[in-house]
Formats: structure tokens, sequence, C-alpha cells
């Protein structure tokens, strides 16, 4: 099947001929769906943080950012802006000039408000020698919009979120990117003054992302009174998954070359695999707000850091218990409740294994990687949720799902999914080391079942293509995994342009 080509494509990746035959195994059969066995909820599966409780919380953060262990801030940045312009690369080619739709009219109305106006302007000035005002009075809005995505003006189609203008202030207008910076320095700053971050980026765009940090670290370094130490990383080529066509083989253009597509935001777990870490934030890289806003941000993610602590602290005693041999049968009930009550893994049958058994099984669920996850009440925002969900090795743990893994075909299912209270606004603090300080190897932990088959085309020919599991989906099924209620304006993502006119983005 595999031409001498064909490997040699495969070795230049890193590609192991067992991972293609494994990948192309999944096309014909799909991916199973999940059993839910419930939607998780304040009343059960999501810890809800009293205010007593948050100061002790926020307490515990502050004492383990005085230690010597290393914190990173973990932002996936890959990827061009272009889907956030749909609607302005919709009116680019609709057969009208003016703003039509109530989209379009909200975009020009508001044009002065955002953050990249003066930027736009003077991209307008350069290629048409008129400014917005102009432009708009002459019903030349498409001139506007091209200086806005195209080469000639800002580019801003062809840029990565992280690169565009999000947020004006006094000094001058901020990108996504610099508000990570500032928003580090508030949380994740060490007792030597250092705030260690990191980007995966596209290998296109990481010259200017590079730029970017030479021209404003200084700037925000002052200002914090902080060191950055900040790193960037690309998907890699081994992440990349073969295309199949519509009878399962594999996908080859024009010239007879494999198709290979980029694996999806799960290809990601090798990106953090690598990083030397003790504790990982991670969030996505357009979920910022202005400084004047991030209050609840930081008090938060501190409370979702000082839980993650708290639990670590209380594990690692568990496991060198175990370790050691000598326990009793009321510590052994402890730690059953502990897996019950705290973490949420559940076994039917635990009753009926040997003492030995126990131990072990006991064991092997808190020896794996621990995320603390905020959760956000459900108010219509796009996303996946947190299940608690049937494994398969017939426990039942904590699980974020996207809506395409649920099967919606099946009535109970479906009910489930439907009463769902929060959403998932990807916003995790992560424990990677074991007890004895050992780095986890985060790839050991995916569940290679939750992947995902859609169909895209190429040389106008329909293809099928295979995202692995995703990132805080499936790559991280098998850690241990805490809900917790975080409120609404923790979340402020930009999917559209517009979404930069509202209130927390203002």
């Amino acid at each position: 099947m595999l031409t001498i080509n064909d490997l040699h494509l495969l070795a230049s990746k890193g590609i192991p001929e067992k991972q293609i035959e494994e990948q192309l195994a999944c096309f014909p059969k799909g991916f199973p769906f999940p059993e839910i066995a419930a939607s998780a909820s304040v009343e059960k599966g999501i810890r809800l943080v009293a205010k007593d409780e948050q100061l002790s919380c926020i307490k515990a953060w502050d004492e383990y950012l005085l230690t010597d262990k290393r914190i990173v801030k973990f932002v996936p940045a890959s990827g061009a802006a272009s889907r956030m312009f749909k609607n302005l690369y919709e009116f680019m080619a609709a057969g009208y000039d003016e703003p039509a739709t109530s989209f379009e009219k909200k975009f020009f109305d508001n044009i002065s408000r955002f953050a990249f106006c003066d930027a736009l302007n003077a991209a307008c000035l350069s290629a048409e020698g008129k400014s917005i005002a102009e432009l708009t009075g002459e019903g030349k809005y498409k001139a506007v919009v091209s200086a806005l995505l195209e080469s000639h003006g800002l580019n801003y189609g062809q840029l990565p979120k992280g690169l565009l203008l999000f947020h004006s202030y006094p000094q001058g207008p901020r990108t996504a990117l610099e508000e990570h910076l500032s928003e580090g320095a508030m949380y994740a700053k060490n007792k030597a003054g250092e705030v260690n971050l990191h980007f995966t980026v596209s290998p296109d765009h990481e010259p200017l992302f590079k730029a970017c940090i030479a021209q404003k670290q200084a700037l925000y370094e002052d200002k914090f009174s902080v060191r950055y130490a900040i790193s960037f990383s690309c998907q890699k080529p081994s992440t990349d998954t073969i295309a199949a066509d519509m009878e399962n083989r594999p996908f080859r253009d024009r010239e007879g070359n494999l198709v290979f597509r980029p694996g999806g935001h799960g290809a990601l777990i090798e990106n953090l695999n690598d990083i030397e870490a003790d504790i990982v934030f991670v969030k996505n890289i357009d979920n910022v707000t202005p400084d004047s806003l991030k209050y609840s941000t930081v008090i938060y993610k501190k409370i979702l850091a000082g839980i993650l602590v708290s639990l670590q602290k209380k594990i690692f005693e568990y496991l060198w218990l175990i370790d050691s041999g000598k326990y009793s049968h009321k510590q052994v009930e402890e730690l059953i409740h502990f897996l019950h009550d705290t973490l949420y893994i559940r076994k039917n049958d635990i009753k009926h294994l040997e003492d030995a058994e126990l131990i072990l099984y006991i064991k092997s669920k808190l020896h794996r990687p621990l995320r603390v996850c905020g959760m956000v009440k459900n108010e219509g925002e796009p996303g996946g949720g947190p299940f608690l969900t049937l494994n398969p090795d017939a426990t039942v743990s904590p699980q974020i799902l996207e809506s395409s893994q649920i099967d919606l075909n099946n009535p109970e299912q479906k009910a489930l999914f439907e009463k769902g209270t929060h959403f998932n606004p990807v916003d995790l603090v992560c424990a990677l080391r074991d007890h004895r300080g050992r780095k986890y190897h985060l790839p050991d932990y995916v569940d290679k079942n939750t992947g995902f088959i859609s169909v895209k085309s190429k040389d106008g020919k329909e293809l099928k293509a295979l995202e692995l599991p995703g990132l805080w989906n499936g790559a991280m099924s098998d850690w241990n995994t805490v809900f917790v209620e975080v409120p609404i304006e923790t979340f402020n993502p930009v999917k559209t342009v517009n979404d930069l006119l509202r209130p927390e983005h203002q």
C-alpha cells in the first residue's frame, strides 16, 4: 500500500508506519460515542467555592508561588484569525456595496470603538489616500474592509488572533498577546519575580510573535516589575493525520502523494508534554479582558490553582501512604471516599475487589496527572460541557465532552446533554508531576477512541479528515479532573470581530 516515496515522507514527518495503519483503521469503523452517566452540576460533580473558602484557596496558591516549583502559562495561539472575520469576507463577496446585514451595520456604526481603528485609518490613507470617514462617506465600505483584511493593509485576515489589536488604553492599544503578558504577571509570578509563558504558534507566524515580544517585553517587565521567560512551539509534523478517500483508502493528491492534515488542538498534548513545569495554566489566546476588568479572572485563577495544589498535596500524602504499605482499614476507607466524593471517580463493583486489588485500583486512579477546570453557567455560549462519563474500565469519572462526541440520536443521552447546566470555557490549571517529582508522560493518558472524522475537500475531491482527541477532551481523558464553578465574567472569547464591541472588551 505504501510506496518508497510514502515511506520517505513518513520518515521526514517522524510518523511510524504503525501510526498510519491505526489511523486508517479508524475511518471505516469511526469512533464510539462515550456513554454519559450524568450531566455534571453543583449538586453532583461541580464544586462551588464558598466565600470563606475562597480566601484559603488564594492563600494556598500565594504560598505555592513562594516555593521553587516551576509554573508556566500555556496559551494555544496558532492558526489565522480568518474565521473571526467570516461575516466581513461574506460582505466583500456580496453583490451589494453598502452594509445590509445587522452584523455589517454594527461593524461600521461602531468602527471608531475598535482598538485597531487608528491603525485601520492609517492603512486606508496609505492604500486609498482617504480616511475611513471619507471612504464610507463615498460608499466605499469594501475598501475599508479590504484595508483591514488584506495584505496591502493590516492583513488581519491572515494574522493570528494573538497579534490583533484587541483593547484600547490611554497609552495605546494592546494585542491579545500583550494581555496574556499582563495577566500572567498577576497570578503566575514566582518568588524570583519571573513569569514563564509558552505560546503554541504556526511556523509562519512565529517570527511575528517574536517580533512583537521583542518590541513589548521590556515595557511590561517594567510595568509589572517582573522578568518574562517566553517560549514558543509549533504543532509537530508527527501529529499530522493521514487523510482518506471516501472508500477509506489513503487520499493522494494530483501528484500521487499522500495527503496529511493537522491533527487539531489535541495534537498540542505533545507540546504540553515537552514543557518542563510543575503547574501549568491553560487558556485560549482570545479569552482576555483589559486590565480594568481582570480582577475576577485573576481571583478565580488563584482559586483554581489553590484548589489544585491543595488536592495535589492530599493525593501525594495518599500515594506515599500506599507506597509505605502501612495503612489501616480506616485509611483505606478514607481513600475510597476521597475517590468518590472529591474526585468523583466511582466503580460499581469495588466491594468485590480483594484487598490487594483494591489498593492497586486506588493507586492507579491517584497516580495520574491532575487538572482543575473552571466551568461557567450555561447561558447559551457555544462549547463543550462537563459530564460524568463511563470509562472503558467500567469506572465513572468527570470528563469534558463536545456536542459532537455525544449520541444525540439516543433519547437518553440527548436528555442528559440538554440538562447540562454548565459549559467549558477552557480554563484549566494542571499538575504534571507525581509524588516523586517525576513528569507524567502525557500521551499515555490520551483516550484514542475520542477522535473525530469530518468530510473536507481537496483538488475538487472529497476526503475524510481525522482529528485527534481534543486537548481538553480525549487528550486528557485519563487525568484526574475536578470541576469548579467560575463566574461568567471570566469567560470573554472573541469569536467574531464584533465581539470586541462587547462591554468586557471596551
